[in-house]
């Protein structure tokens, strides 16, 4: 397995390795293709489950042990599905720190949602900026969480 990862990538710290990046995407993916609200989103967008849960846990190995494995443009696939919204995203992140406390040990966990959550972020922003939406709201509310964070 290839262990090329940044000794300073945050990951490192947190006890994520490769095998369980790879674990976290299977049993996630394996729970989002079986929900009544993602499973036909996703099960008509990918044609190939493997391939795609191989790009998958090369983006997780990118995000969170700076391997540089991923070679994707993820905003410019998610922008082009139109029905995707708000509560697609709060659904797949809820099914993910489900997945993420299930399997990794908790800095682990922690990382990966704490990722998560900005990774949706991003995506739900750029989505909207793609759709010709206001983003103003959007950016209340972060300021907001923020806010409230610290």
């Amino acid at each position: 397995m290839n262990n090329n990862f940044n000794p300073a990538a945050p990951g490192v710290a947190a006890g994520i390795t490769e095998e369980l990046i790879q674990a976290l995407v299977a049993h996630f993916y394996a729970r989002v293709r079986r929900d009544d609200m993602l499973g036909p989103i996703f099960n008509r967008a990918i044609a190939d489950w493997p391939e795609h849960l191989a790009k998958l846990s090369a983006f997780w190995s990118s995000v969170t042990l700076m391997t540089g494995k991923y070679k994707g443009q993820p905003m410019v696939v998610h922008a082009g599905i139109a029905e995707i919204t708000d509560a697609h995203f709060a659904r797949w992140l809820e099914l993910f720190k489900a997945s993420a406390r299930e399997l990794c040990p908790e800095p682990a966990a922690a990382l990966f949602i704490d990722r998560a959550n900005r990774i949706a972020e991003s995506l739900k922003l750029g989505i909207a900026i793609h759709r010709g939406e206001s983003v103003v709201p959007q950016m209340k509310a972060r300021a907001k969480a923020a806010e409230a964070d610290a």
